[in-house]
Order: structure tokens, then sequence, then C-alpha cells
């Protein structure tokens, strides 16, 4: 299986231009014989919205990427206008020219430079799902700091977990010290869990905020099998054969989960807390 990871700069608040880029890259990828493309978080809006969250929102996938993923699926980022008429920070699994599945960010964060919480809606499901290519799921940036998160859809049958990221850069003495923890969180995962993690995150500046790119992909044994650049935009194509999740689960112990003792346990820390 082939997937291209579209590393891109979006144009903040720029629905109309940021969708000519999508469909660009989609094009080629289509033309290439790629199976599946993602793109990061909110990579049809731009990230530091504020007031401009009301006027980019979307109630309705646009036409033109529907009718692309009928010759390949696609993994994109928006502000999405709920039924509710509340805004969520949501990523859009399309294929075969329809929306399979919505994932609302589950965690909002409110913390340093960011604000998520006073525009937008917490999601309330992590769900994997189906695909022409197995049961997959999607996560949002925050949420896979969150390790719960990764664990609920490998226990509900996700091979591959996509994550779409709009990481801002932090440096230590040790480098990007934010690239180090979200490749240690990836690698937990993917051994613990014994699936794929597929991770876009975006570059460029906004209000004097960086995003450092570095997108990558992390297979079943905990091993990073692509990296693109840092603070550059960037692409590529990720092949992953789905036998290494067979070898990974008779190696691993991860999916002898005692889900009826986990459940116990947390009930039991819900009610004390």
């Amino acid at each position: 299986m082939k997937i291209f990871l579209a590393q891109i700069k979006p144009y903040l608040g720029n629905v109309s231009k940021n969708l000519e880029l999508m469909i660009e890259i989609i094009k080629k990828q289509i033309e290439e014989k790629n199976e599946v493309v993602i793109f990061p978080e909110l990579s049809l809006t731009g990230y530091l919205l504020e007031e401009m969250v009301y006027d980019v929102a979307i109630s309705k996938v646009p036409n033109e990427l529907l009718e692309l993923s009928k010759d390949i699926s696609i993994i994109f980022g928006a502000v999405e206008l709920g039924e509710d008429y509340y805004y969520y920070n949501s990523a859009f699994y399309l294929e075969d020219g329809e929306v399979k599945h919505t994932h609302r960010k589950i965690y909002l964060p409110t913390y340093g430079l960011f604000d998520e919480g006073r525009y937008f809606k917490e999601g309330t499901r992590i769900r994997a799902f189906e695909t022409k290519y197995g049961k997959v799921g999607m996560l949002i940036c925050e949420d896979v700091f969150h390790l719960t998160s990764s664990y609920i859809l490998s226990e509900d049958g996700a091979n591959i977990i996509y994550v779409l990221a709009n990481s801002p850069l932090r440096m230590s003495d040790k480098g990007i010290e934010i690239q180090n923890i979200w490749e240690s969180i990836g690698k937990a995962s993917t051994v613990s869990n014994t699936n794929f993690w597929i991770v876009s995150n975006r570059v460029g500046v906004e209000d004097g905020v960086t995003f450092w790119g570095g997108s990558f992909a992390i297979n079943p044994n905990g091993e990073i099998i692509k990296k693109l650049k840092v603070l550059e935009e960037d692409g590529a194509v990720v092949s992953i054969e789905f036998k290494e999740l067979s070898k990974a689960r008779v190696a691993g112990s991860g999916k002898n989960v005692k889900l009826d003792l986990v459940l116990n346990e947390l009930n039991r820390i819900k009610q004390n807390r």
C-alpha cells in the first residue's frame, strides 16, 4: 500500500487557495498511482484563525475533493460547522466519492500559545472505521499526547492510525525537542498496539509561530520508515506491508489486553476521584 505524506504550508484563512493547492497535489498522486494522500491538521484553512473560524468553516466537504476521492483516498483537516451549530477542528476521510468518517479533535489545547477551546467544541468519540484498505483510525495533534486515544483505536481494530498535526517548533540544547517527543510517543504506541502510525505535520509561519514539519511514518515494530524534511515543504510516499502487522502481533503481547481488568480499574479510579 502506498500513502503520500503531503507536508504543506497552508494559507491562513484562504480556503480557495488551500483547496487549489490540495487539488494539485491530489491529482499528481493519482497519476503516480498512490492509494492514500494525507494532509495536515486544518490544511484547508490554516491554524491560528481566531475570529476567522466563523468565516472558513464548512458544513459540507468540497465537491472537488469528493470527486477526486473516487481515484484516491483523501485525508484532510478543516473547521467543521457541526449539525449542532458548534465549530469543530475535524479530520475527514474521503473514499469512493463520499465521506467515510469524520473525527472531531478530542483534546483542545488551551496552554501556552494555544487557545483552541475558545473557538472549538470538543469531539466526543474515538472510533476506528472500515476502508477499502482495512480498518483505520484518525487522531488530531494533541489527541496523541493522551495515550488512551491510540489505545482505543487499536482495541477497536485500527491497523493504521493517521495523525494530522499542526505542531509548533520547540527547541532545546538537544535540538528540536518537540520532534523527539512526537517520535517517542509514536514508537511507544506502535510497539504497544502493533499498528502503523502515519503522521502529517505542517510547515510555515503564522503570526510569528513556526511549524516544524518532519512528518513521519512508523511500523508496528516501532521503527521510523519515513521521515520528511524539517522546516520545509515536502512530500514523500510511504510504502507499507500489512504482513508486518502479523509478524509484530505474533512476536509481541500487545494484543493480549485484559479489557475487563482495564475497565474495572478505570471505573474504580473514576469513582474515587
